[in-house]
Parts: structure tokens; C-alpha cells; sequence
């Protein structure tokens, strides 16, 4: 088996670069190192490590970003399998797997030798994601995180409140959009849109938490136009998962297709990557992405009986 380690040396802070080499260089199997020096690096490494066609896992040791460009480039192989090495100050897809995540996935004996299963990715006008698509204020915000997330002593969320802060004073909270998903044909103002493989964005947000990357089910939040007041009462219940709560203001759809359109372009935000278009359809992919993570680690959610 061969194991390839793809490290965004500017991902994170200076001592988790220091911890991961240090790891890197007691393990007791041997290894391949490459490191990333601009955008693109991460997919073209994987690429190219997939098409050779022998068995392969690849580590995509950085944040959200990172692991991005290394499920674009690994995407439909089956002898290729990914993790997600948690090195970036944004981990977000990897809170899956329970709390203390970044220790266990740090643990590359262990991870290394864990098991893998075939997760489902979400096609974004022709780009995939593996954890979250969002179109709104929502998206508007984390366009913006990337300001204040290196600054000292703010954390994934504090970054994140920060930017919501900045784009509620000065961009306001609902556009004009037309949205098609399901039944519900909506042509209206709207404050959030979010499509859900993994559970969480947004440095900690959890929209939905029965969401679960192998179940062949997208699911959809739309969140209609409220005003600053009913935002700032709603949002953090939002974050928590009680979309149920408010079936007036909340719409959702659990499928495998969502389109949506404006006139002027939207800002969409897949895995942490900025899109912006007047037009997109995300859509449950055809293909798929092997997933590693250590043995003893469950991405399901508690009381989860939903299957593929």
C-alpha cells in the first residue's frame, strides 16, 4: 500500500506543522511527502497519485481547503482512499467523528491502519464537496472568515461571528432567489440556503444533525427572508440542529437535487471554496470517495437508522 501525505505547509498554525513532522518521521512504515505551494497543488497531487492506478492512501494534511482539493482529485477511484490530516485551523467536516477528532486523526499509526468507507460527494456545478454547499448570508460570512481566522486568539467560531457581524451592519441579511428543490418552487427573498453531506460549517455550526455522508441523501435548508431581530434569535438555534422548531421560516428537503438562481451572482461556498455564479445545480454525485479514519471512530450520530 502506498501512502501518500499532501501537507499545506501554510495551513494552521506553526506548531502544527512541527507536531506533523515530527509524526511523520517515527512512523514505521514508509511514506511519500509532497507539499503544496499554490492553489491547485493539493488536486494535481492527488491526481496524479490515483491515475498511476496502484492501491494508494492519500493524507490531505491542512484544513477544509485542503481536503477539498485532494476529494477533486481523488473523486471515482476505487484504489484510492482519503483522510483528512487535521492541521488547518478549519476542520469542520472532520467533527464527524466526535470531539476530540483532531487527536485521534493526528494518531497516523492509527490512522493509517483504519477503516475506509465509500462516502457521498455533492456535485456543484461541476465541482465536488464532501461536507457542505451554502448560498446566503451563510455563504456571504464564510467568503468572509478567511479576514479574521489567523488573527491571534480567535477561534474557528470566533472568526466566524465576527464576519456575521461585518456582513449583517453592511451587506444585509436576505437576496432575491429563485429556488427549486423537492416540491417547493420558491421565488423570494431568502437568508439561507444550505445543502448538507457532512454536519457541520461555519466553525461549528450544525444545521443538520442527523446528516450523514453515506446515506445517498442530500439534506436542504432554506431559510426564508427574516429581519435583523428574528435573525439574531434564530441563528444560534439554527447552529444547533432545531430547523423542526420553525417550519414557517425553515423549509428542508432530504433528495438529491437542488437548483437555484438570482440575477445578480450569488456567493456559494463549497467546503470553504468561493464560487460565484447567477446560476447553480448541486446534485448527489455519481461518484464517490473512499473515507479512512481509525478504527474506533463512528461518523454516525447518535440513534442514526437512516441507510443508503
Amino acid at each position: 500500500m502506498r501512502h501518500l501525505f499532501i501537507i499545506n505547509p501554510a495551513a494552521g498554525k506553526r506548531r502544527s506543522s512541527a507536531r506533523l513532522e515530527e509524526l511523520l518521521g517515527k512512523l514505521s512504515f514508509p511514506c511519500e511527502r509532497v507539499y503544496t505551494s499554490q492553489a491547485g497543488d493539493a488536486r494535481r497531487f492527488a491526481e496524479e497519485a490515483v491515475r498511476q492506478g496502484e492501491p494508494v492512501r492519500i493524507y490531505a494534511c491542512g484544513g477544509d481547503g485542503t481536503l477539498n482539493e485532494v476529494v477533486n482529485g481523488a473523486a471515482g477511484f476505487p484504489q484510492a482512499a482519503i483522510t483528512n490530516v487535521p492541521k488547518g485551523t478549519g476542520n469542520d467536516f472532520l467533527k464527524l467523528f466526535g470531539p476530540n477528532y483532531r487527536e485521534r486523526f493526528f494518531d497516523l499509526e492509527a490512522l493509517a491502519a483504519g477503516p475506509q468507507t465509500p462516502f457521498d460527494l455533492m456535485d456543484c456545478n461541476g465541482h465536488l464537496g464532501i461536507d457542505v454547499v451554502c448560498a446566503g448570508v451563510d455563504a456571504r460570512v464564510a467568503a468572509g472568515v478567511h479576514r479574521y481566522k489567523d488573527l491571534p486568539l480567535v477561534s474557528g467560531m470566533g472568526a466566524y461571528l465576527l464576519s456575521l457581524g461585518e456582513t449583517l451592519l453592511f451587506g444585509g441579511i436576505s437576496r432575491p432567489m429563485e429556488v427549486h428543490m423537492g416540491g417547493l418552487n420558491w421565488a423570494d427573498e431568502t437568508s439561507l440556503l444550505c445543502i448538507c453531506n457532512g454536519r457541520h460549517y461555519g466553525g461549528g455550526f450544525m444545521p443538520v444533525p442527523e446528516a450523514m455522508p453515506d446515506d445517498g441523501v442530500l439534506d436542504m435548508l432554506l431559510v426564508r427572508r427574516v429581519g435583523l431581530l428574528t435573525f439574531l434569535r434564530l441563528v444560534g438555534r439554527y447552529a444547533k440542529g432545531r430547523y423542526r422548531d420553525y417550519p414557517e421560516l425553515i423549509f428542508d428537503y432530504h433528495g438529491q437535487e437542488v437548483s437555484f438562481s438570482a440575477q445578480t451572482p450569488i456567493t456559494v461556498v463549497v467546503d470553504g471554496e468561493v464560487m460565484e455564479d447567477t446560476a447553480f445545480t448541486v446534485r448527489l454525485s455519481e461518484k464517490k470517495v473512499n473515507f479512512f479514519y481509525p478504527a474506533g471512530t463512528s461518523y454516525r450520530p447518535a440513534g442514526a437508522d437512516r441507510t443508503s
